[in-house]
């Protein structure tokens, strides 16, 4: 299949039309609204529904409309704007319904700025919103990948009736790569007619439907959040995903990065490897489920001394590298958050300081 060069933003939504979603409700907010114009055309082509909301928080709740009904939905938008949909997002999780939801992030707190950051990882991976609840978060480090794990997110949704995140940032939504794609990563949507209020006319039952996510009664509720617990965990057994960069060598360092960040660490490593240094990078693909036993793994290997996770952030991950290495090795931090990128100078540096 010939590739096609695109902007991220477009790419992620001509990838979610050719993955079977219909429906699209956002609020433009920068870096992200390429992907609303962009469907606002697209949508109408294919006999789907775009609606702007009059607010985020209106768009949570559009979303779990349509969620609730059966029907593959998306919403994108960028970090303030994820925060005000995250009242909704507790409720998707607890009524178990599935959607996906994009994060182009950009600096914070507050307005911040609308330059890449990935100040969001807590967000997404600790719940933004209430409660006991966990959505699967994909990281793409680009826009190839974008495309692939915002196709892989409808299925996903639909095998766990659970919201999914695709959590990019502003460097992944403006930047234009080469992308393709794949007819194999379609899937056919799940049959809905045992849970969704899709009419039972449609579905020629009797029995009603209801999505709820109040249970007053303790025995219930504590019964609910069991049932999402085991799908936790079975995410954990089942969805891990990790690429782990140059690791068949005798490294010193072992660097943790994900998204664009591990991009300039990867073009960093080369550079030492050309000076007779070899490091590696452990780079999650999945930040809920995080690939615990994979990272614990890479970083007590014998001629590894010690562990930096590299960041667009003040340290966000790094806690969950820090848990996962159970101070079998010492766990460093470096990061910047304002917009600018790291350089891969930079970053040679930086590990250059830890040998």
């Amino acid at each position: 299949m010939a590739k096609v060069l695109m902007k991220g933003n477009e790419a992620i939504a001509e990838a979610a039309i050719r993955a079977g979603c219909t429906n699209y409700f956002a609020y433009p907010i920068t870096p992200q609204s390429e992907v609303a114009e962009y469907l606002a055309k697209r949508l109408p082509e294919v006999d789907g529904v775009f609606l702007q909301g009059e607010s985020e928080v209106a768009v949570g709740y559009m979303i779990f409309g349509a969620a609730g009904a059966g029907e593959r939905v998306m919403t994108t938008s960028s970090s303030p704007g994820v925060s005000l949909m995250s009242e909704a997002l507790s409720y998707i999780a607890a009524a178990q319904c599935p959607a996906v939801f994009v994060n182009i992030v950009r600096g914070g707190p507050g307005l911040g700025g609308i330059l890449p950051s990935q100040g969001d990882y807590f967000q997404a991976t600790k719940g933004g919103g209430h409660g006991d609840y966990h959505l699967l978060v994909l990281a793409p480090d680009g826009v190839q990948e974008a495309v692939e794990m915002t196709m892989q997110a409808f299925t996903l949704a639909e095998k766990y009736r659970n919201p999914v995140m695709i959590l990019g940032d502003g460097m992944i939504g403006q930047m234009m790569e080469p992308v393709e794609f794949r007819d194999d990563l379609k899937s056919e949507p799940s049959n809905k007619d045992d849970w969704a209020t899709n009419g039972m006319s449609t579905r020629g039952s009797k029995k009603r439907n209801l999505v709820k996510s109040l249970f007053l009664d303790p025995a219930e509720l504590n019964n609910n959040n069991l049932v999402l617990k085991a799908k936790y965990d079975q995410m954990k057994r089942e969805e891990v995903q990790f690429e782990i960069y140059n690791d068949d060598t005798d490294y010193q360092v072992l660097i943790t990065s994900y998204g664009t960040m591990s991009r300039v660490c990867r073009t960093a490593i080369d550079m030492l490897k050309d000076e007779g240094i070899d490091v590696a990078m452990f780079r999650p693909k999945t930040l809920f489920p995080f690939p615990e036993k994979a990272v614990y793994d890479a970083a007590v290997k014998e001629s590894c001394k010690s562990v930096i996770s590299i960041e667009m952030s003040m340290g966000q991950m790094v806690e969950d590298v820090e848990r996962c290495v159970k101070g079998q090795r010492p766990v460093e931090f470096y990061g910047e958050c304002g917009g600018e990128i790291p350089s891969p100078e930079k970053i040679i540096e930086i590990v250059k300081g830890l040998i």
